[in-house]
C-alpha cells in the first residue's frame, strides 16, 4: 500500500518501511510522529478513501543539509555579497499507513500493563 502525504510544503510518495528526508519536524530520534495530511492512498491501481487516514512514522535522525552558497554580484559596481545556508531536515521511517498496525501496537502495549498490575497484586496478597 502507498500514500502521498504533504509535509513541509512538499509531497512525498511513501510506503511502509520507506525512509524519507523532510523539512524539520520537532522531536527527538526514536519519537513517533503522525502525518495527517494524506492526499492519496491505494494499492496498485486501486485507490482508497483518505477520510481520516493517517501515516505513522518514526524519527530516525535530525540533521542539516549541504551548504548552499548564495553569491550576488553586479558588474562594474564593486558589489559582491556571499552568504551560506544549511537547511535543517528530519529523516523519517514510515511505520504504517492507516490505523491497522497502530491499533495492534496499542493493544500489545496494554497487555503487559495488566500483567504488571497482576504481579503487584500477588505480593500484596502474600503479605496479608
Amino acid at each position: 500500500m502507498f500514500a502521498i502525504v504533504r509535509t513541509g510544503g512538499k509531497q512525498y510518495r511513501v510506503a511502509a518501511g520507506d525512509k524519507i528526508v523532510v523539512e524539520k519536524i520537532e522531536g527527538d530520534a526514536g519519537a513517533s510522529v503522525t502525518l495527517g495530511d494524506v492526499l492519496l492512498a491505494g494499492e496498485g491501481s486501486d485507490l482508497k478513501s483518505v477520510d481520516g487516514l493517517t501515516v505513522s512514522a518514526e524519527i530516525v535522525a535530525q540533521g542539516r543539509g549541504d551548504k548552499v552558497i548564495v553569491f550576488k554580484k553586479r558588474r562594474r559596481h564593486n558589489y559582491r555579497r556571499r552568504n551560506g545556508h544549511r537547511q535543517y531536515h528530519t529523516v523519517l521511517k514510515i511505520t504504517a499507513i492507516g490505523g491497522e498496525q497502530g491499533e495492534k501496537k496499542a493493544a500489545a502495549k496494554k497487555a503487559p500493563a495488566k500483567k504488571a498490575a497482576a504481579k503487584d497484586a500477588a505480593p500484596a496478597a502474600a503479605e496479608a
